[in-house]
């Protein structure tokens, strides 16, 4: 299920368990997809008239938009509805999630200073604690802090432009801008911000020309007394490449850490997504999973982002055993090489280790390669430029393809048994 007539025709069939034969025909049978855009989270839909765009914009989009959710793993879908003589509008500032708010933020004792110096950022930004620096290991909740700082202060200063980016994002863009010869664009979109937010900013540590870039729209930004909050998965100190004119910039605001969760908090978590994903997990089960996963936020939700699976896949609760066995899909990637999962993966579809990193595009070869990229996420939670390294994709690709299995594993059994047989040769071959 490559295609967008594909997906929208799955969109349509869980349409159909809700709605009566006779909705469907009236407003969504001629209804046409023309553009998704996974990156933007959107769906575009083209109808005649503009009676049916606006009960498809009021009365269906939300509906749309909750399948696309489930079959993507997201927490938002933005469903645009054009009539025949619309054209697509050209894209917009990227919007936050509603789901990373700080009402939706567990606080702990791990993460309390750090949540507590977000909420006064967010309250007076460029008030206090400018820059905001957050630091911690991958998987405690720094990104969803800097995106509630977005959140609450998009609605308190709705006029107040707001920019977002990734270190290695605004590195690329950079290079993008000089090789296009929009360099003076890149610098006024960067410089002129009420809010500037980076996340992992430690892609750009011995970058030098990107780090020169940065240090002055650092100094710009911050000379006009706005704000700006930095992530990253180490302090200043701990960045041997990082230029001391910027470490000197990051250290001389507030520095806030993020630490391992405590039980309790975990406990907290699996609820808080359980609950999100309408996931019924029972005392035994959520204390299971807090027990066994200690250190990664992300883990504890990708465990229930399995679950909710494969309880679908199958239709019905799953025993202790079976969610004990999802669990050690998370917490075996320290001895799970990529190697052995490339291995293991083109073994099961009957390729070589090689053919995975070939240009080779059949299906047989695609959908090997597809879920390779999805299982050295799934196991080892290797970033997307890391995998792509492994199998000389770019990160698009291996973005897409990822996303594409997270979907299919919930409608396609075969392709979910595929996957349980080639986690269980991983894990048999390391006993």
């Amino acid at each position: 299920m490559e295609s967008l007539q594909d997906i929208w025709k799955v969109v349509l069939a869980q349409l159909a368990r809700q709605l009566t034969p006779v909705a469907i025909k009236t407003w969504l049978e001629d209804c046409i997809p023309i553009e998704l855009d996974l990156s933007g989270c959107t769906l575009v839909l083209r109808t005649s008239g503009e009676l049916k765009k606006t009960v498809l914009s009021t009365r269906f989009a939300p509906m749309i938009s909750k399948v696309l959710c489930d079959m993507f793993f997201l927490d938002d879908f933005e469903v645009l509805v054009l009539n025949e003589r619309e054209q697509i509008p050209k894209p917009a500032e990227p919007k936050t999630n509603d789901r990373y708010t700080f009402e939706n933020f567990i606080v702990g004792s791990s993460n309390k200073f750090a949540h507590a110096a977000a909420v006064s950022v967010a309250e007076n930004p460029g008030k206090h604690y400018n820059p905001l620096f957050i630091y911690g290991n991958s998987g405690l909740g720094k990104t969803h802090l800097l995106k509630a700082i977005w959140h609450a202060v998009e609605e308190q200063f709705p006029e107040m432009k707001i920019v977002f980016t990734k270190g290695d994002d605004f590195m690329n863009e950079m290079v993008e801008s000089i090789k296009g010869g929009t360099a003076a664009e890149f610098r006024l979109r960067y410089r002129n911000v009420g809010l500037f937010l980076v996340d992992d900013i430690q892609f750009i540590a011995g970058k030098q020309s990107t780090q020169v870039e940065f240090f002055h729209t650092f100094n710009s930004i911050h000379e006009q007394g706005n704000q700006i909050v930095i992530t990253s998965d180490r302090p200043p100190i701990e960045m041997s490449l990082l230029d001391d004119r910027l470490r000197t910039r990051f250290e001389g605001g507030l520095m806030a850490d993020i630490g391992v969760p405590d039980l309790e908090t975990r406990i907290a978590i699996i609820r808080n997504k359980a609950n999100y994903l309408e996931v019924n997990l029972n005392d035994e089960a959520v204390n299971l999973i807090a027990s066994k996963i200690k250190t990664d936020i992300r883990k504890l939700e990708g465990v229930n982002n399995k679950i909710s699976a494969f309880m679908s896949i199958q239709d019905r609760p799953l025993t202790i055993m079976e969610i004990n066995k999802i669990i050690d899909d998370f917490i075996k990637p320290e001895i799970i090489t990529t190697e052995l999962i490339i291995r293991e993966t083109a073994k099961y579809f009957q390729l070589r280790p090689e053919d995975l990193r070939s240009e080779n595009r059949s299906k047989n070869h695609a959908i090997a390669r597809q879920i390779a990229m999805y299982e050295m996420q799934i196991i080892k939670k290797m970033s997307l430029q890391d995998i792509e390294k492994e199998l000389g994709r770019n990160h698009t690709t291996a973005l897409s393809s990822i996303r594409k299995i997270n979907k299919l594993i919930v409608s396609d059994k075969d392709l979910a048994r595929a996957i349980q047989d080639i986690e269980s040769n991983i894990k048999n071959s390391v006993g």
